[in-house]
């Protein structure tokens, strides 16, 4: 079993910045992946960015690059995601999840651990 606690959502106008933290808990984590997922409301949960707790190169949408970064401390078994530049577009409930598996995926399916989410507003 693998818990996911988010935390650092909020309110913030466009143009600001957020930080999303995620804990991780329950087993050790090497070569997985740990993802973040956006839903906004009446939408389908998309693929924002992910990481190997190993390192390594990490992967973006296309509509967060630039703007966004992934990390992970693996010391604290925490992965967080940085969001500069925020757009009102960029509103949404924000998931980290866990993939047990060395390959990347967009599909939320592949996922099977999710945290249970954090609101990022923007205002325009």
């Amino acid at each position: 079993q693998v818990q996911l606690v988010e935390s650092g959502g909020g309110l913030v106008q466009a143009g600001g910045s957020l930080r999303l933290s995620c804990a991780a808990s329950g087993r050790t984590f090497s070569t997985n992946i740990m993802g973040w997922f956006r839903q906004a409301p009446g939408k389908e949960r998309k693929f924002v960015a992910a990481m190997r707790w190993s390192g390594g190169t990490p992967v973006y949408t296309d509509s967060v690059k630039g703007r966004f970064t992934i990390s992970i401390d693996n010391a604290n078994n925490t992965v967080s995601l940085q969001m500069n530049s925020l757009k009102p577009e960029d509103t949404a409930v924000y998931y980290c999840a866990f993939r047990d598996s060395f390959y990347h995926s967009p599909d939320p399916r592949a996922y099977a651990y999710w945290g249970q989410g954090t609101q990022v507003t923007v205002s325009s």
